[in-house]
C-alpha cells in the first residue's frame, strides 16, 4: 500500500497529488506500521512480541522498532531473504509486503525458516473487502498481485488467498490470532481508499514456532 497513484480521492474529493492533503494525512499515507503504533503500543506488542533480535521485511522508510533488521528491495528478495540465515530472529515482522510478492505460499515459508523456535511471526496484508472493496485489479495500487481474506468459502477475488489455509502449510506452529483490523474505518459507503489517512484496513497474523515434537524411539 505503500505506493500511491497521483490522483487522491478522500472522502469523495480528488487531489492531484500529496501537497494538496493536510498534514496529518500525509504523515500517515503507506506507514503502516506507523498508523498501528499508538494501538500496539497499548497492547503490549513491544513488550510481548517485538523482543530480542527481529527483522521488519518490506519496511521501507518505516521499520516498526528502530533497532530491527530492515530489509526491503535494496536488500534483495522478500521472498528468499537470500543470505539470511535459519534461526536467525526472534521475530519476523512484515507489513503489507505479501500481497506485492510472486510466490506469498514460498515467501512466508522462507519467513518461518528465519524464525527461532520460539520467536514469533506477525504478518499484515490488506484486507480484500476493506481494502480493494470489490475490484480487481486493485484501484488504488497497481502492483498488487494478491488479495486476502481470513477465511471464506468464495471470494469475488481471482487472486484471493485464505490467510487458514496459508498459515496451515508452516509446521509446528501455534496461532495467537488471525484478526481484522479497522480501526478508524468510514464504512460510509462508496468505493475510496480509507488508508490514505490513520485508518487501519487490513489482516494481522500473529504465530509463534514452536520447538518440533520429539520423536519415538
Amino acid at each position: 500500500m505503500r505506493h500511491r497513484i497521483a490522483c487522491l480521492r478522500l472522502n469523495g474529493l480528488i487531489f492531484q497529488d500529496r501537497t494538496t492533503l493536510n498534514t496529518d494525512y500525509n504523515l500517515f499515507m503507506g506507514n503502516e506500521s506507523s498508523k498501528a503504533r499508538n494501538r500496539r503500543t497499548a497492547e503490549g506488542y513491544f513488550d510481548r512480541i517485538f523482543v530480542g533480535a527481529g527483522i521488519d521485511i518490506g519496511c521501507g522508510p518505516d521499520p516498526v522498532t528502530p533497532d530491527c533488521v530492515r530489509w526491503d528491495i535494496q536488500q534483495g528478495d522478500a521472498q528468499y531473504l537470500q543470505g539470511v540465515a535459519d534461526a536467525a530472529f526472534d521475530w519476523v515482522y512484515s507489513s503489507h509486503c505479501l500481497e506485492h510478492l510472486v510466490e506469498p505460499y514460498e515467501a512466508v515459508r522462507r519467513w518461518w525458516e528465519v524464525l527461532k523456535p520460539g520467536g514469533k511471526l506477525l504478518i499484515v496484508v490488506p484486507d480484500e473487502d476493506l481494502y480493494e472493496q470489490g475490484h480487481w485489479p486493485s484501484r488504488f495500487n497497481g502492483d498488487h498481485k494478491w488479495t486476502f481474506t481470513i477465511d471464506k468459502d468464495s471470494s469475488w477475488s481471482p487472486r484471493s488467498i485464505n490467510l487458514v489455509n496459508l498459515i496451515a502449510t508452516l509446521p509446528n506452529r501455534k496461532c495467537f490470532w488471525i484478526r481484522t483490523l479497522d480501526s478508524g474505518y468510514d464504512y460510509s459507503g462508496g468505493v475510496w481508499d480509507r488508508t490514505l489517512g490513520p485508518a487501519e484496513a487490513q489482516i494481522e497474523v500473529l504465530l509463534e514456532k514452536q520447538m518440533p515434537a520429539p520423536t519415538a524411539t
